[in-house]
């Protein structure tokens, strides 16, 4: 399907521009290749007002990305913020060493080698509080604890774990969050307008509306594996993609699934309008010597059609981008593998419905030069794309990530915005 123009979009979320090539196709030949490269400098995290930052500095912007409207420009999105894993016994525990950061919507321009900061949006409640990173509500999300995982600190109602970000046409923007999972309608200055959660959450105490529009099964999610792709269709539609499988039966089951779910939603009727079941590649095929399914992750979705969409499939260490189509799939809306006493499963068996069928685009894998991590994908025009990776804010897991002072041993990782020109169009 071709890509369809701005001009030609008149639903309430934009759909940015591609330019279409002029060059005939068997005038690039070769195989794809990263063009460019801009890394972010180190930027304190005080800049953005956490009270103690711990020698960390911004990052985790590679969350999502999405065309800003100008040549090397682009929205981005951090996640909750640094946090970390220390055992402690045989509890894992999750660590939040600034627990005042707040999730921010970042501008970045690409300046030759240099990603710059352009514009900072806070993300507040309704009153104007920060919404920080922490989690909502035990025991379904994981207890915060501090930096050294010694003392537990206080769950957040607000809190909001962000990733796939697109903007509006009215210059509002949609996110995706990891924690409920929800989708997050957010005004132009940073606001929470709604956030669209899983039937029966029983989320309360925030100060924004909360919208009970997904299917309860989705509550069903992994621990930090909720939504993370989000894009946009040229009508408008937004479609969700679920990170990993949902735990249903049981956690062994989603562990050992292949078959995640995408989710279809409608912002001017504020309903899901179709899902689908999605299957990712065999984990040793995405990552070559990977053996565990459990590493396989969705973290962005671009809308390509009205039905079409470019989906990555990645662990830490590599990644796929695949062209799939929605309107050959089984639209599970309402039927029986929304319902968690199906047996088997829609994680345990998928044969008895049409997946959602994909092609491989590339697999980036094979084109020297692009990151690891990378969670955030931007289409700039049929022979063109751009890779953001998420770096953590340069943390680690376990005790040794911060020194004896309580400040950050970096990672050294950067936030890298790549450009890649592909071997063939994407139309």
């Amino acid at each position: 399907m071709p890509f369809l123009l701005r001009a030609a979009v008149t639903a309430a979320v934009a759909v940015p521009a591609l330019l279409l090539s002029a060059t005939p196709a068997s005038a690039h030949g070769g195989a794809a290749r990263v063009t460019a490269t801009a890394t972010l400098p180190s930027i304190p995290l005080s800049t953005l007002g956490v009270a103690d930052d711990r020698g960390v500095n911004l990052g985790g912007i590679g969350s999502d990305i999405f065309p800003a409207g100008r040549p090397g420009e682009y929205w981005t999105i951090t996640d909750r913020g640094p946090n970390g894993q220390i055992t402690v016994g045989t509890e894992k525990r999750r660590t939040f060493p600034t627990p005042d950061f707040n999730p921010t919507i970042v501008r970045v321009r690409a300046a030759g080698s240099v990603l710059k900061v352009v514009q900072t949006i806070p993300i507040t409640t309704s009153s104007g509080k920060p919404v920080t990173g922490l989690p909502n509500q035990l025991p379904h999300d994981e207890q915060p604890y501090t930096y050294n995982a010694g003392t537990p600190l206080s769950i957040n109602p607000n809190g909001l774990d962000t990733e796939g970000i697109v903007r509006a046409n009215d210059g509002t923007f949609w996110l995706v969050d990891e924690y409920s999972p929800s989708l997050v309608h957010v005004s132009s200055r940073g606001r929470v307008l709604a956030r669209y959660v899983p039937s029966g959450l029983g989320l309360t105490g925030t100060d924004y509306p909360v919208i009970e529009a997904f299917p309860a099964i989705y509550a069903s999610r992994k621990v930090n594996r909720g939504f993370e792709g989000l894009g946009v269709l040229p009508g408008g539609d937004l479609v969700i993609g679920l990170q990993s499988p949902l735990l249903v039966p049981t956690k062994a089951a989603g562990e050992a699934s292949l078959n995640t779910r995408l989710l279809r939603f409608s912002p001017r009727s504020g309903k899901v309008v179709g899902e689908y079941a999605y299957q990712f590649a065999p984990v040793s095929v995405v990552d070559p010597g990977q053996t565990n399914p459990a590493e396989l992750k969705i973290s962005s979705i671009v809308g390509l059609g009205p039905n079409t969409v470019l989906v990555q499939e990645r662990t830490d260490q590599a990644a796929r981008l695949y062209r799939a189509d929605l309107r050959k799939a089984t639209n599970l809306l309402g039927g029986p593998y929304d319902n968690p006493a199906t047996t088997p499963s829609l994680e345990q068996d998928a044969s008895a419905v049409t997946l959602v069928p994909k092609t491989l685009v590339i697999d980036l894998n094979t084109v020297p030069g692009t990151q690891k991590k990378i969670e955030g994908v931007a289409v700039l025009n049929p022979w063109t794309i751009a890779l953001i990776n998420d770096n953590d804010f340069g943390m680690t897991d376990g005790p040794a990530a911060f020194d004896a002072s309580g400040r950050l041993i970096d990672s050294g990782i950067k936030t890298t915005l790549a450009t890649v020109r592909l071997a063939h169009p994407l139309v």
